[in-house]
């Protein structure tokens, strides 16, 4: 909360000219309104049209001004169902003096200060019934019994007592908001009838534009932690990768949008890099944005190839909301062969970043967007230069009404090139260099550097069609093991290893391949010529085979199959102690 929020203005003036006539004091209230109209509710923020109002108010309509809301409409952007009472949290917003005396003021009526106004006072009177209440000379009593409720009697009785007090509630929408409270020193003309009626009106105009700040306050927060939970909270970092991203919506007053991304692991230590970009913005796009990220998560887990991925997820997204439209880029890195399969639809191409700080642009078929359309997509294959960088992005970031897209992802490849070696602190370039204050869409950001993986992460071990090396797999296992610290893991890896080379020897076709990778877990893999998956069934009493899956189901964290354009690899996942 913005504790500066007093206005001091200058000395009292003379308000005799609101009383010379009736014909002058009513032009005079109507430019008071008018100008109050203008000025109050420049933004949509609580703060701003509180100080607006006291800085219109004092010292043209009275010497000091105090603007109180309720405490619940500011932390929680809700209002209490029931009416306001004793027990009813208030905020003072700010606070205007005009005068010598402005600290003395401040000091007994401090902005930001949170209490519970009693029944008897004026100021819950008044926020009660909904009603104005005015004192002409407030007498000593009850300006001693305001300062006891804040603790400062004697300061607040010498600020109150025989001046003028008036105080009128902010209402909204026929729910009461807080109130203000005016007030003249003693010796000044006191509040009349026809102050209550410009008291009001600005009161009313004020309270409109505060509820409309709730109102847009709430529902920017809501659609802030709907997004924030469809977001990933964090990234994770994949075997032979370095990952760093940015996400920021359009502006403050659009609050959130569509574009997302997101990092997936898949089996065998490989990785799906995901940006899309929902068109528009607000709680309907992020709502949009949310449920393709999740079918997009979905569509992953089956280890589909990146067209197929974004073919479904295009018919899914014709059924989800036929009037959304969306691109989509999905690529797949296997830190291994450091091979990355892309395609996108409808989506900003990837760029490239060599080891040499020259860049390129990733071309593939662009494709439609989802949404629009059934037509396949083509996806293309390359392998990643150890050291390089891969960069995914959204529009947002290179297009705007001031630069086309080609010139913007000019300057991002330019930007990329640049001496900056840290991926976060690249990305804090990208967004500050490409983006200006004035810009009106999302960016999303995907920034990932390929390294080579260290010989404490991977081992490969290839195998001849012949089962008595099935016994130098298990050694080959107990010695990578024994060097990589998983000693307490041999026993169980040796027992998954001898069921997956046996069952490749007797089922499969040359080549087979044996590869542990360690990452979060400790995967084995088995290749082989094979396309045909093995499948767990359950073995009669007395046969002796038929049970090497399910062994392998009671020691392992998850396991499974992939297809490769020569065969199949069966995988197996454990748990790293």
């Amino acid at each position: 909360m913005n504790r500066n929020c007093v206005i001091k203005g200058p000395a009292p003036v003379d308000r005799g000219q609101w009383r010379r006539s009736s014909a002058t004091s009513a032009h005079e209230r109507l430019a008071f309104l008018n100008e109050a109209s203008r000025r109050i509710g420049s933004t949509l923020d609580l703060e701003e049209t509180s100080r607006e109002l006291v800085d219109v108010a004092v010292p043209r309509f009275a010497d000091t001004a105090a603007v109180m809301l309720q405490d619940r409409l500011i932390s929680e952007g809700e209002l209490s169902s029931r009416p306001v009472d004793g027990t009813t949290l208030v905020r003072r917003m700010a606070m205007g003096v005009a005068g010598d005396d402005a600290d003395a003021w401040v000091d007994a009526f401090p902005v930001d200060e949170v209490a519970v106004y009693p029944a008897i006072l004026p100021q819950a009177q008044c926020m009660a019934s909904g009603k104005p209440l005015m004192y002409p000379a407030l007498d000593k009593e009850s300006a001693r019994l305001i300062g006891a409720t804040f603790g400062r009697e004697d300061a607040v009785a010498a600020l109150l007592t025989d001046g003028s007090f008036l105080t009128v509630p902010l209402r909204a929408r026929g729910r009461v908001l807080g109130c203000v409270v005016f007030t003249r020193r003693a010796g000044a003309p006191p509040f009349e009838e026809q102050d209550v009626v410009v008291a009001e009106d600005l009161a009313a105009r004020t309270a409109v534009c505060v509820d409309n700040a709730r109102l847009y306050t709430t529902e920017r927060r809501t659609a802030l932690t709907l997004q924030s939970s469809l977001l990933p909270a964090e990234l994770p970092q994949p075997l032979g990768m370095d990952i760093a991203s940015r996400y920021l919506p359009a502006s403050d007053l659009m609050g959130v949008g569509g574009d997302w991304y997101d990092v997936i692991t898949l089996p065998g230590c490989r990785t799906a890099l995901v940006v899309g970009d929902v068109m528009g913005h607000g709680t309907r796009a992020a709502a949009t944005m949310g449920q393709l990220r999740t079918a997009a998560r979905t569509l992953a887990s089956l280890d589909l190839p990146p067209d197929e991925v974004l073919f479904r997820l295009n018919l899914m997204s014709q059924d989800l909301d036929p009037t959304q439209i969306a691109t989509c880029i999905y690529a797949v890195y296997d830190p291994v062969t450091r091979g990355c399969a892309l395609a996108r639809a409808g989506h900003v191409p990837p760029i490239l970043l060599h080891p040499d700080r020259s860049t390129e642009i990733i071309e593939l078929p662009s494709g439609l967007p989802l949404g629009i359309g059934s037509d396949p997509l083509e996806m293309r294959e390359l392998v990643l230069p150890a050291g390089s960088v891969l960069a995914f992005y959204t529009d947002g970031l290179v297009e705007s009404r001031e630069r086309d897209l080609d010139a913007g992802i000019m300057g991002l490849r330019r930007l990329l090139a640049g001496p900056v070696e840290d991926l976060d602190d690249m990305c804090d370039d990208i967004i500050s260099s490409q983006r200006a204050s004035h810009e009106r869409d999302d960016i999303a950001l995907l920034v990932a550097r390929v390294r080579e993986l260290d010989p404490d992460e991977v081992a490969t071990f290839p195998l001849p069609a012949d089962p008595r090396f099935v016994s130098q797999a298990r050694r080959f296992v107990r010695g990578t093991l024994a060097a990589w610290g998983l000693t307490s893991l041999v026993d169980s890896t040796q027992l998954i290893v001898s069921e997956l080379v046996t069952n490749a020897l007797k089922h499969g076709w040359p080549p087979i391949e044996l590869r542990l990778l360690r990452c979060r877990t400790l995967v084995v893999e088995v290749a082989d010529g094979s396309p045909s998956a093995p499948a767990p069934r359950t073995a009669a009493p007395d046969e002796d085979t038929g049970r090497g899956l399910q062994l392998i189901k009671r020691f392992a964290y998850r396991w499974g199959t992939r297809p490769t354009p020569y065969g199949k690899i069966v995988w197996v996942e454990q748990h790293l102690p």
